[in-house]
């Protein structure tokens, strides 16, 4: 096997050309239209964004139904949806479309945001670039993940569930090629639930995981 190559990323984010939504049915018009980008960006990327920290919703659509619609109902289904989960980008608009068009049909009012507080469909760029780190044996990935940043953390762990044919993350797809030996450290990986975590608390439970499962030092 070869050495694990540490990478970093960051993102260049640009406006959509979507029109800003005001109210649901706006925010329904625009995400059955907009670009994967634009899905992938507000589900997906937003834990790279400085100004994102919310613990209970990890991407803007929820928060938005929450803080500017204040439909909670909403927020709470949109807030369970795992991008990761479906097998493309039409996939998931197909969901999220269906959700919302459930919502509709359910309210008598449609909520609408106060002025000022519309909602912006963004995309961005992901730039890659190498770290120059290395990690040349498994038992070395415990004390490297402990000390990646959290934008390497998301690259390796989360964007590579979009990148890589299996779906899996770079730490799984490494120790795999590393023998049976490695296989109880996959399998903790594979179970850990992206849901809630902040990006700082990813990389702890990655390294709580390779710690006892593969019982790596840290």
């Amino acid at each position: 096997m070869g050495e694990f190559v540490i990478r970093d990323c960051a993102l260049l984010i640009r406006m959509s050309g979507l029109p800003a939504a005001v109210n649901l049915r706006e925010l329904r018009e625009r995400l059955a239209v907009a670009s994967p980008a634009v899905l992938y960006h507000h589900f997906c990327e937003t834990p790279l964004v400085p100004s994102f920290d919310n613990p209970d919703y990890r991407n803007d659509f929820a928060v938005w139904a929450k803080f500017h619609l204040g439909d909670r109902v909403l927020a709470e289904r949109l807030g369970t949806i795992d991008p990761y989960a479906y097998p493309d980008l039409e996939a998931l608009r197909e969901q999220v479309v269906e959700l919302l068009d459930q919502r509709l049909s359910e309210v008598f009012v449609v909520p609408q945001a106060p002025v000022g507080s519309e909602l912006f469909f963004m995309e961005a760029t992901t730039v890659v670039f190498d770290t120059g780190r290395r990690v040349a044996r498994p038992e070395e990935l415990c004390r490297a993940v402990e000390r990646m940043t959290t934008s390497s953390v998301y690259y390796h762990f989360l964007e590579a569930r979009r990148r890589t044919r299996a779906g899996s993350d770079d730490f799984s797809a490494w120790l795999t090629d590393a023998g049976p030996a490695y296989q109880p450290a996959v399998e903790a990986l594979h179970g850990i639930d992206i849901t809630f975590f902040t990006l700082a608390e990813l990389r702890a439970e990655v390294v709580r995981r390779l710690r006892e499962h593969g019982g790596q030092p840290c």
